[in-house]
């Protein structure tokens, strides 16, 4: 089973908020809007890498 997890600092109504999952030896993302969609799965250091580069300025978002 996996067990999603969503910031403390997200809103009660689960509004724009992404849960995640560290059960595997992937790192699986989803919209905690849409919890039976699709889900990213990404090698542990990636999303410390594209969160570093958004916020450097890297990516434009």
């Amino acid at each position: 089973m996996i067990h999603w997890r969503k910031s403390s600092y997200s809103q009660a109504s689960g509004g724009e908020c992404v849960e995640v999952s560290t059960n595997t030896a992937a790192l699986l993302v989803r919209d905690s809007k849409d919890p039976k969609g699709p889900w990213l799965v990404l090698e542990p250091g990636a999303l410390a890498a594209l969160v570093g580069q958004i916020k450097s300025g890297v990516l434009d978002l």
